[in-house]
């Protein structure tokens, strides 16, 4: 079972091993160890363009969201929720990298823009809705949301995104 200490060392050791990454990659990666809203890692070229980059790391093939509403409008018509108007970036050119921790340190990374994040969740929510008739079966009014690792694949080692956003 996850404990605190446990989720909180999987987020640190993604955040690390995305800095080092960048690091190989030319660019100084600053940590903020989760002290910053929105962002974990500023990541700046010698010219001194800059990106925020959020780490989201896992242990498993998914990757847990506590709120939707994060990400798009939601409301309830009864016990059914209704997918509204998407949401902008809460941080300008906001990049998500993905880390999927394996054991065997064969670490794999994914890494999109946050506008393509909130298109596959909200998409992929409306698609489990849609299968349980806008219902959320176990507790109707969570906003609780997931991606699996299967959704991130076409964002694998794109690290030249980080760099297309550097300003």
């Amino acid at each position: 079972m996850a404990t605190g200490r446990s989720n909180k060392l999987v987020g640190q050791t993604g955040e690390y091993l995305v800095a080092a990454e960048l690091s190989r990659r030319g660019l100084i990666a600053t940590t903020f160890t989760g002290n910053v809203p929105h962002y974990d890692i500023i990541a700046s070229d010698e010219n001194g363009q800059h990106v925020s980059v959020q780490v989201k790391a896992s242990r498993g093939s998914k990757w847990q969201f506590g709120n939707i509403s994060n990400y798009c409008d939601i409301t309830f018509e009864g016990k059914q929720q209704v997918v509204g108007k998407m949401k902008t970036c809460p941080v300008q050119r906001l990049i998500m990298a993905f880390v999927r921790i394996d054991e065997g340190r064969n670490d794999r990374f994914y890494i999109l823009e946050w506008e393509c994040l909130r298109d596959l969740l909200v998409y992929h929510h409306k698609a489990y809705l849609a299968q349980h008739n806008g219902v959320r079966p176990k507790k109707w009014e969570t906003l609780h949301c997931a991606i699996a690792e299967a959704a991130l694949h076409p964002y694998q080692d794109k690290w030249d995104t980080i760099e297309k956003n550097l300003i």
